[in-house]
């Protein structure tokens, strides 16, 4: 083994195993805005039909945050992956024979919900915080960004697929990529610096006596009880009202019915996934030097105009212009969320705490796909819903900047 594959510190091979493994993750999150319109087809199934299924599933996507939060304080990471990346097999391989929307509800909505729940950013905060003491902010950002490459690899081939061989084949592919998946996570995947006798990037933390350092932790009781948890669970509620939810569930039929075709709308995915991943890169490198509050109220600033925007859009250039603004701030509010739930709460509760912020995340992600489909049934469009994103990323943004800076413990520390 050369030198210099030796100094390449473990955890970086951790990050490459856990961004992959949020991936795939991200992947099979997507398949409902691919195959709404072809079950509508199929089964006869309405949009307020089919959208309750995806509401169930973000439901159980968020409930999947604090489960993944108290398994990883318990188990470690490798085994909460595993689980998770079998769940989701589960889940998808039987919905390529379902007949019934009892059947899509319980294992898109629950079994799968649950699986990729617990598979999801939670996961990648706990591994950036047991890993790394120093970038971890960028190292949020980048696990955060796995979400932005899934859509911006996986997106545009699932809609070709979806064409030229059908939802199954869709359902099918991914169902083999996630089966994929366990393998690398069984060999390379570790929950510890020290299970590979490291430490930490960055070092270990010690005070300025050289004693190590003892992370305060807080309880979710005591959690509850602080203002600034509410502020970051309200602001985060709306981050998921406005993405996962709302945009990502039904942006590609809002799309279809208003004059696009679907190479359009891929390409403008395609241009949307890759802002966000330079979006995200981008805020974590930012989360570790400014005040996370004011980037918070940029990102949600910045949504809202874009959201606003979006009914009117009728030229594919307004669209791209759309995605190219929309997609910059997707995922960029993950970092400084993460960092703010640290600092304020201590990072040895960090899995439990942003567990259940993450949850209320996924209840708006779960209300906003539910409502897109009932206001699109009984208006013919989704301009009202859209609107009502807007008028709620104003008000995050003012959240946000109400959040207090107060840290935990103050902790006189730096890297060993």
């Amino acid at each position: 083994m050369s030198n210099r594959f030796r100094r390449i510190h473990y955890g970086w091979v951790v990050v490459s195993v856990t961004f992959l493994t949020l991936f795939f993750a991200a992947g099979v999150r997507t398949i409902p805005t691919v195959i709404i319109k072809p079950l509508e087809a199929e089964f006869g199934w309405d949009r307020s039909t089919v959208s309750f299924a995806v509401a169930i599933s973000l439901f159980a996507y968020g409930f999947g945050g604090p489960i993944a939060g108290s398994l990883v304080d318990r188990f470690g990471p490798r085994r909460v992956m595993l689980g998770g990346l079998a769940l989701i097999a589960l889940g998808l391989v039987p919905i390529m024979w379902m007949q019934n929307i009892w059947v899509f509800n319980l294992l898109w909505g629950l079994v799968v919900g649950v699986g990729t729940g617990v598979i999801a950013n939670v996961l990648g905060a706990a591994v950036a915080n047991r890993w790394f003491n120093k970038r971890r902010g960028l190292v949020v950002g980048l696990l955060g960004a796995s979400v932005a490459v899934g859509q911006l690899i996986l997106l545009p081939g699932m809609i070709a697929l979806a064409s030229d061989s059908g939802w199954r084949a869709v359902v099918s592919a991914l169902a083999f990529g996630v089966g994929v998946m366990i393998l690398p996570v069984l060999l390379f995947m570790r929950d510890r610096p020290a299970d590979v006798g490291l430490q930490p990037v960055g070092g270990e933390l010690v005070t300025k006596t050289g004693a190590p350092v003892v992370e305060p932790s807080i309880s979710l009781r005591e959690a509850v009880k602080t203002r600034d948890f509410w502020l970051l669970a309200l602001s985060f509620f709306v981050c998921g009202y406005t993405t996962n939810g709302l945009i990502g569930t039904h942006l590609l039929p809002h799309t279809v019915e208003h004059g696009f075709v679907e190479v359009e709308t891929a390409a403008a995915l395609s241009l949307m996934g890759f802002m966000n991943i330079f979006g995200t890169l981008a805020s974590g490198w930012a989360t570790d030097r400014y005040d996370n509050r004011k980037l918070l109220a940029i990102y949600y600033g910045l949504r809202a105009i874009s959201l606003l925007a979006l009914p009117f859009i009728v030229e594919t250039r307004d669209l791209y212009l759309f995605a190219f603004i929309y997609g910059l701030d997707w995922v960029a509010t993950v970092p400084p969320t993460v960092n703010l739930t640290a600092r304020r709460f201590g990072r040895a509760s960090l899995g439990t705490i942003y567990g259940w912020i993450f949850c209320s995340h996924m209840i708006g992600a779960g209300i906003a796909a539910q409502a897109g489909g009932i206001f699109r049934d009984l208006l013919g469009d989704y301009h009202l819903i859209f609107i009502s994103a807007a008028v709620l990323g104003l008000v995050a943004s003012g959240l946000a900047l109400s959040i207090s800076t107060r840290r935990a413990a103050q902790l006189a520390s730096q890297p060993a």
